[in-house]
């Protein structure tokens, strides 16, 4: 007889993490490594603490910082990269200048929009040593590492917690998931919805996919919406006007090798728009797009039957 998996959740990094153990006896202890992986993201990269070591970094600091941080600003180089630049950590100031300049519970809905000049990507100028443990800035550039680094930490909490205890372990980043190690019997059954954040009770409209390894993301505009000026705003930001993107869709998820792949596919596709599911569909990727209407387009081999099931690894 299969045992059924067990869930926790908790609130951290602005958002809801759920983590599930194959293993009912094993989830304390999973979620226990999961805790210390948020901390040394959040201590390493938050642009709301100062004392992170982002902060520091945008501030001008040119000495030593810790290894989360270099490996989370080699994981963004290397989705601008993959993208690019359409997935770009060097939109700090864009962000700052549109309101986004501290956690988001905490924004001032009253205050004027600031009208900047265009965005000049800089990413290809930043420089992340991670064997003397040094991230070089240009001048005038602050980064943000929000969409990236949040990936990264699902997925080094799952490995984490998986391998301190020998359970299949998923873990959830408000809708960034991770999975290490055997999964259930059935897969790991996830609902897509616009929010991760829907009160329990509350049945949000959605899918639910089983997927069993890789990763899942979610990138989309509910959850992240604030006012300046009498305009609408929200953290996806295109940087190619330094504007936030044109809401062609209203999420974006897809499936993928690791959630960092994941997470950078989806961010892509939203700023992208239009001419998004073309892109996902030329790298592979099982995808869905929800438009502002609510109509679905998917790619790949994203099931649209019952019961779906994903693998998680596209290329």
């Amino acid at each position: 007889m299969s045992v059924e998996a067990a869930y926790d959740s908790f609130g951290a990094l602005g958002t809801i993490v759920v983590i599930g153990a194959a293993d009912p006896d094993r989830l304390a202890a999973a979620v226990s490594c999961v805790r210390d992986e948020i901390e040394l993201c959040d201590r390493s990269c938050s642009r709301f603490r100062a004392d992170s070591d982002l902060t520091r970094v945008n501030d001008g600091h040119r000495g030593p910082v810790s290894e989360w941080l270099c490996e989370a600003v080699s994981v963004a180089l290397d989705a601008a990269r993959a993208t690019g630049g359409l997935v770009d950590p060097t939109i700090g100031r864009c962000l700052m200048d549109l309101g986004y300049d501290q956690s988001f519970d905490r924004l001032d809905p009253d205050r004027p929009l600031v009208v900047t000049a265009s965005h000049v990507p800089a990413w290809s100028r930043v420089l992340a040593d991670r064997t003397t443990r040094r991230v070089h800035l240009p001048a005038g550039v602050r980064l943000d590492l929000g969409a990236t680094a949040k990936a990264l930490c699902a997925d080094r909490a799952a490995a984490r917690a998986a391998a301190a205890t020998g359970s299949g372990v998923l873990v959830s980043l408000g809708g960034d998931i991770a999975l290490a190690g055997p999964p259930p019997a059935d897969g790991w059954a996830v609902k897509v919805t616009d929010r991760a954040d829907t009160p329990p009770g509350v049945e949000a409209p959605g899918q639910t996919v089983a997927i069993r390894t890789g990763g899942l993301a979610t990138s989309g505009t509910s959850a992240r919406q604030w006012a300046r000026g009498g305009t609408l705003m929200h953290h996806l930001v295109d940087p190619r006007t330094g504007r936030p993107a044109d809401p062609v869709w209203r999420t974006v998820t897809v499936a993928a090798r690791s959630c960092v792949a994941a997470n950078t596919a989806s961010t892509a596709a939203m700023i992208l728009g239009a001419a998004a599911p073309d892109w996902l569909a030329a790298r592979h990727h099982d995808a869905r797009l929800v438009r502002p209407d609510g109509s679905v387009e998917t790619t790949g081999a994203w099931p649209v039957g019952q019961p779906p099931l994903l693998q998680g690894t596209p290329t």
